[in-house]
C-alpha cells in the first residue's frame, strides 16, 4: 500500500517536472516567434468600436489556429478555455506568463464548471477565448458551448480566422498547425455574433461556422495567396 502511494507520488513529480520544464521552453518559443514574425491585423470597424469602448467580447477560432495567439494577445486579459487533458496542462501553464487565465474544462469533461468559470471572468473583465470544434473535433464544425455562452452572458462573438506563411502540420485530427519562426501571419476579424433567446441555434451554428471559413479564406489569401481547404485543415 505505502509502496503504490510512493510510486503514484513520484510519477506525479515527474509528470508535474515535465510540464514546469516544457510549457517554459513553449512560453520562450512562443516570445521568440512573436519577435521574429511580421503579424498584420484586419479588424472591422465593428470590433474597432467594441474595443474603443471597452466593451467585452469572446474571441473565437478554429482549434488549429490557436498556437500563436499567446503573444499577439498578451497583456489583454483572455480567458482561454483549455481541456483537462495532459497536454492541456501545457498551455494551462503559459498562459499566466502572457496575462491569460487559464479555464480548465470542455463540452466532453467539465464543462459545467468552466462555464460558470468563464461567466466569472466576463465579470472580471476577460474576455473568452474558446475554439468550438475542441476539443475532439470534428474539424471545422461549430459545438454549442461558444453560442451558450454567449447566450448566458450577452457578450458578442467575435470570429478570427488566421494563416501562417511559415508552419508545419501535425497528422492530427485537427491538422494542428506549429508555427515557425521567420514567417508572417495574419488575423482577420468577422462580423459579430449576438445570440438571443429567440435566435435559431440551428443556424446560428452554421453562420458562425461559415464566418470562421471566410475570415481564415481571407487569411490564407492574403498571406500564402491560395484558398482554405476548410475539409482537410
Amino acid at each position: 500500500m505505502t509502496k503504490a502511494k510512493t510510486k503514484s507520488k513520484s510519477t506525479e513529480n515527474k509528470v508535474s517536472f515535465s510540464h514546469k520544464l516544457v510549457s517554459w521552453f513553449a512560453y520562450v518559443y512562443s516570445v521568440f516567434l512573436g519577435w521574429t514574425t511580421r503579424i498584420y491585423w484586419f479588424k472591422t470597424n465593428e470590433f474597432l468600436e467594441l474595443e474603443k469602448q471597452g466593451k467585452n467580447y469572446i474571441y473565437c477560432i478554429w482549434h488549429n489556429q490557436q498556437l500563436f495567439l499567446l503573444y499577439p494577445y498578451r497583456g489583454q486579459k483572455i480567458a482561454a478555455l483549455i481541456s483537462q487533458s495532459k497536454d492541456g496542462e501545457y498551455i494551462a501553464r503559459v498562459l499566466p506568463r502572457f496575462g491569460m487565465k487559464a479555464v480548465r474544462g470542455s463540452s466532453t469533461r467539465g464543462g459545467a464548471r468552466a462555464l460558470i468559470e468563464l461567466m466569472h471572468a466576463v465579470k472580471e473583465g476577460y474576455h473568452p477565448m474558446l475554439t468550438p470544434d475542441g476539443p475532439k473535433g470534428p474539424i471545422y464544425q461549430v459545438h454549442p458551448g461558444t453560442l451558450y455562452l454567449a447566450l448566458k452572458t450577452g457578450l458578442p462573438i467575435i470570429p478570427v480566422g488566421t494563416a501562417l506563411s511559415h508552419k508545419f502540420t501535425v497528422n492530427s485530427w485537427d491538422k494542428m498547425r506549429i508555427p515557425l519562426p521567420f514567417g508572417k501571419t495574419a488575423l482577420t476579424y468577422g462580423k459579430a455574433f449576438y445570440i438571443t433567446s429567440e435566435t435559431d441555434l440551428a443556424a446560428a451554428k452554421e453562420e458562425l461556422k461559415h464566418e470562421l471559413d471566410r475570415v481564415t479564406e481571407a487569411s490564407e489569401m492574403f498571406i500564402n495567396q491560395k484558398h482554405f481547404d476548410n475539409t482537410k485543415g
